[in-house]
């Protein structure tokens, strides 16, 4: 039982900048890309203390394939009688409204949740989110890696049903519980994010498979080219230190994140986004640091700092003025 998991007392004074309710998410979907769908919802919603008041599930009719069924098991047929976003968008607004949205790897949930209430033409309520990779590194967890199986497993929470929405949802609620006390006792500062909702919809009807040779035409979110870094490359990332507006990133390999999004957000903080790797690049986002890629050959050969994902997401949060 979540009541049992965690022996630690309550810190005897709760920091005041702490938010005053979390809502814990997870979203199985169609995919990665920008133009996939959520197909299943969870939430399970915390006080301020990270004691669970209730928590709500919902399928999600994507109109569209749904996918790896493989992983998370909802074929077409299960999915055919369940409610489109439109229906469901006010019963899940009134679940995050006025709570900080926490989910493992955060980023990828928020930017899913955005999306969809952009396609029905209304602003998701969330104003901030953690994510609790951030949060485990704040804390020093001891963890072999980021997956969430790994984060349970240090606080002998039991994953029953793996990437099922609600059972996913509960495992971090039963996980962000005694991370939340010990960040409290500490006095370690929340890795809170701004949610900045999206406003641009597609007026096209329901987007079908993706294409092998790019995004469908109509989609919701057209590409475009970005504007110049207006700030000079103040050299190479240092370890430890912050990010710093100008610094040139580039990016190698697979993503959980839609590539596109992840340099949308460095582009906001006042990076540069290359898209070649050489002497001149201050750092190297992969998850596969040992792969043979063109861009991680080279950034080895010029000695180009490398983070992973996760890294790179904890460190836009504080990037330094030019």
């Amino acid at each position: 039982m979540l009541e049992d998991l965690t022996t630690a007392a309550s810190p005897a004074s709760w920091p005041a900048a702490y938010p005053q309710g979390y809502a814990v998410v997870d979203v199985e979907t169609t995919g990665l890309a920008r133009d996939d769908r959520i197909i299943s919802a969870a939430v399970y919603r915390l006080d301020a203390r990270g004691e669970v008041e209730d928590h709500w599930y919902t399928m999600v009719n994507p109109e569209r394939d749904p996918g790896p069924v493989w992983i998370h098991g909802l074929t077409s047929d299960v999915l055919e009688g369940a409610p489109l976003f439109q229906e469901i968008a006010e019963e899940f607004a009134a679940r995050l409204a006025d709570r900080v949205l926490v989910a493992h790897n955060a980023v990828f949930d928020w930017s899913m949740i955005a999306r969809e209430y952009a396609r029905a033409e209304r602003e998701a309520p969330v104003r901030q989110r953690l994510c609790t990779i951030a949060l485990s590194k704040e804390l020093g967890l001891p963890l072999p890696n980021h997956k969430l199986a790994s984060l349970a497993a240090h606080f002998g929470v039991v994953q029953q049903r793996a990437h099922h929405a609600l059972d996913d949802a509960r495992v971090l609620a039963e996980a962000f519980r005694p991370s939340l006390r010990a960040a409290a006792d500490r006095g370690v500062r929340l890795p809170l994010l701004e949610c900045r909702p999206l406003t641009e919809w597609s007026s096209a009807p329901s987007i079908g498979r993706q294409q092998s040779g790019g995004y469908p035409s109509g989609s919701w979110r057209p590409s475009r080219k970005r504007p110049a870094c207006p700030y000079p490359n103040p050299g190479r990332y240092e370890e430890d230190k912050p990010l710093k507006q100008g610094m040139r990133i580039a990016f190698s390999g697979d993503t959980s994140v839609d590539r596109e999004l992840l340099e949308d957000r460095a582009v906001e903080a006042g990076l540069h986004v290359a898209t070649s790797l050489s002497r001149l690049t201050s750092l190297l986002v992969t998850n596969d640091p040992d792969s043979s890629t063109s861009k991680v050959v080279k950034a080895r050969q010029f000695g180009t700092p490398v983070i992973d994902e996760a890294a790179f997401g904890q460190l836009l949060r504080d990037v330094e003025p030019a």
